[in-house]
């Protein structure tokens, strides 16, 4: 076994990446009301994570996963000690949109549904809409919610949550991945799609920390890990160096029969003075048969009323995305290149006003030949009234205006009302 101190610099030699996430002695303390130590959640904690590395956090409850995962992401503040998240403090907005959080319980509005849900953390992101349509598509594809996108997310079941909670933590595309217990509540399908999700992002290049208490599932997945218990770290390695059992051996042959194992015990008696300890044979894990027997009911088209099989991987986690939009942003990048118009000058007293020269081509002079005449009209003078005629039409404009009031007027007046003409006639 690789203790950490020892494993810590012999990692960081091999690899000769640029860490994303550092630690050094980090401490939180949690206190009670009069200030009085209650809990050292995390102890001295000295960690690294490389870039385009998978690191799984391992430990039994209560040994300061949740605590250093929220200090990384700036929800806790440490006691003391020191800790940087792409070189800057977790505190740091700016590394807010390079990050991506699954939480252990995934905080969800009940009352949206998943593409309601995934829309709006996009715009948190301030992603474009045609950017969050598509991804959007591709994430329910992948985590299996094509079929049920329309419920609201209070009637899914909790591996259904975690499926949405997955596809939230990816829409905005993020550097560093923070997944604590990923796989809780996943059926064997999904534990299986989210490990092999994992490495995936790992290939193409993301940072992922990965808490979890399926051992296997970290076993699978991770490139190094950590084991802490009581707040400190107890041991730090790549899977091959913590788990490789060096004092035994295994030799993996074809079927023989019992006079052929009984001929090389008797070899390895005489060559080493060591029996033979157990003859089995192999089995397959639990989880590939499970799978199988899933795949062959699918096959045979059997009806099912829960969360489909997740699809492939989204095309904006591949970098496919890049070059779908490679023709848009070579478009706005010619566009940001064209000169601004220039201003014409001010006339400075005293000096002759510059004379334009035309630059446009010839286009230009077939477009000034179609304005021109427009222009000539409006510069041209407007023809002077003649007073005397003004004034005859103002003169006469007035007494017919003057005539039909006084007829509106003399109506009103000469008019009986209904009641007046009633007494008339009686």
């Amino acid at each position: 076994m690789v203790q950490a101190a020892a494993g810590e610099p012999l990692v960081q030699a091999q690899t000769g990446k640029r860490p994303v996430v550092v630690t050094q002695g980090l401490t939180k303390i949690f206190r009670d009301f009069w200030m009085r130590p209650k809990a050292r959640a995390v102890d001295s904690l000295d960690m690294e994570i490389h870039e385009h590395e998978i690191f799984g956090l391992l430990g039994p409850n209560g040994s300061g996963k949740s605590t250093t995962i929220k200090i990384l992401l700036g929800l806790l503040h440490k006691t003391r000690g020191r800790v940087a998240v792409f070189g800057r403090p977790p505190s740091d907005v700016a590394i807010k949109k390079r990050i991506g959080v699954l939480p252990e319980e995934s905080y969800l509005y009940p009352f949206l549904n998943a593409r309601e849900t995934l829309d709006y953390y996009g715009k948190l992101f301030q992603l474009d809409y045609r950017v969050r349509k598509r991804r959007i598509e591709e994430l329910l594809d992948m985590v299996g919610l094509a079929q049920v996108q329309h419920r609201q997310v209070k009637e899914y079941s909790k591996g259904m949550q975690r499926r949405i909670g997955l596809a939230q933590a990816l829409i905005n595309d993020p550097e560093f991945l923070v997944l604590d217990e990923p796989t809780t509540g996943l059926d064997p399908l999904g534990t299986r799609q989210v490990k092999d999700l994992i490495v995936s992002l790992g290939r193409r290049g993301k940072t992922v920390l990965l808490s979890s208490h399926q051992l296997s599932d970290v076993e699978d997945c991770v490139d190094r890990l950590a084991i802490l218990y009581g707040g400190k770290k107890r041991a730090e390695g790549t899977c091959d160096e913590l788990l490789t059992a060096r004092e035994k051996m295994t030799l993996e042959v074809d079927a023989i029969d019992d006079e052929t194992v009984s001929q090389i015990d008797d070899l390895l008696m005489t060559r080493t003075g060591h029996a033979i300890r157990r003859v089995t044979k192999p089995r397959q894990k639990l989880e590939e048969l499970f799978v199988s027997i899933v795949d062959q009911a699918r096959d045979e088209q059997a009806e099912t009323s829960g969360a489909a099989s997740g699809g492939q991987t989204a095309a904006f986690l591949l970098a496919e995305e890049e070059e779908q939009s490679s023709g848009s942003a070579l478009i706005e990048e010619l566009v940001s290149e064209q000169e601004a118009p220039a201003v014409k000058p001010m006339p400075v007293a005293g000096e002759p006003e510059p004379v334009a020269v035309d630059d446009a081509g010839p286009d230009s002079n077939l477009i000034e030949g179609l304005v021109k005449p427009r222009k000539e009209e409006a510069s041209a003078p407007a023809p002077k009234p003649d007073p005397a005629k003004e004034s005859g039409k103002a003169q006469d404009f007035a007494q017919r205006t003057q005539d039909a009031d006084l007829g509106m007027i003399s109506s009103l007046l000469d008019t009986p009302d209904e009641d007046e003409a009633k007494d008339d006639s009686s």
